[in-house]
């Protein structure tokens, strides 16, 4: 498939790393095959172009996850798109370290960061480099929110909230607010609505679809996706997103689809809105 026939479609949220905790319990599939050409044919059957490819801060240093990102980038065509992260609490010298590898790979499209999964909140002094980065290089800072897959994350570093401090004192970096902030979908809400360079994703809100109570679920989620995006009066600030493999590319697309809004917002949400934002369609 060439990169002209591919579709409008973009999924801001996938993962593919060899360091993916106990793929077997925590993928919504037991025998799901984690590759790059599995994962490209879930993204083909969606007429999915493109796919923000988030690094694992499980990696274990920064040199790794480029060679990953280049790695994956490479074997799909150019389609999983590159993006790096950083863990502050190993201290200042270990995020300017960080960041100094980062200087020399022209072509990154997002950092990520894991508060919650890490003991830190978004808006900690170590990180006014990485925003600084973010500015220079005009890419987004995408922010894990919500529930932790790990039981032992502390949740309360990763409320929407706690991004509405760095959202105003980095006017000009665009923040994603991961898993639309679940279970704080409605505080989410506020924060995209109060502060215009806040974007909220709606990666992995639902498991296996095996799984008791699936549907309720499904129809909870898109019920309250539904009246969230009403009260920020705007669709363009949401990005379709899955979560890979801790979702099916089908079962997160249906969350999308299924939502009670006109047909040209959905349309939004599901590419147009992550073309402009991560500039897909630019030369280069």
């Amino acid at each position: 498939m060439s990169v002209l026939s591919l579709g409008r479609r973009v999924d801001v949220h996938v993962h593919l790393s060899r360091y993916w905790p106990d793929l077997p319990r925590n993928s919504y599939r037991s025998d799901l095959e984690f590759t790059v050409p599995s994962l490209l044919r879930e993204l083909d059957s969606q007429a999915i172009g493109f796919a923000v490819l988030l690094q694992l801060f499980l990696n274990p240093s920064p040199a790794e996850v480029l060679r990953e990102g280049e790695e994956m980038f490479t074997k799909s065509g150019g389609r999983l798109l590159k993006t790096v992260t950083v863990d502050p609490t190993k201290g200042e010298a270990a995020v300017e370290e960080t960041l100094s590898t980062w200087e020399r790979v022209r072509d990154l499209v997002a950092v990520k960061l894991y508060p919650g999964y890490r003991t830190f909140y978004p808006h900690d002094p170590r990180l006014s480099p990485v925003y600084e980065f973010a500015h220079k290089r005009e890419i987004p800072v995408m922010i894990h929110q919500g529930d932790t897959l790990d039981p032992n994350g502390q949740v309360k570093y990763a409320r929407p909230i706690e991004v509405d401090e760095v959202a105003v004192r980095y006017r000009d970096v665009r923040f994603v607010l991961c898993h639309f902030g679940n279970p704080w979908i409605e505080e989410t809400a506020e924060v995209v609505y109060k502060n215009s360079n806040v974007y909220t994703d709606t990666s992995g809100l639902l498991g296996n679809p095996a799984a008791p109570y699936f549907r309720e679920q499904l129809r909870r989620a898109q019920r309250r996706l539904t009246n969230a995006i009403a009260a920020m009066g705007d669709a363009r600030r949401v990005l379709y997103g899955s979560d890979w493999p801790l979702e099916s590319i089908e079962t997160a697309i249906g969350v999308v689809t299924g939502l009670d809004l006109p047909a040209e917002d959905k349309e939004l949400i599901l590419g147009e809105n992550a073309r402009t934002l991560f500039r897909i369609d630019a030369p280069g």
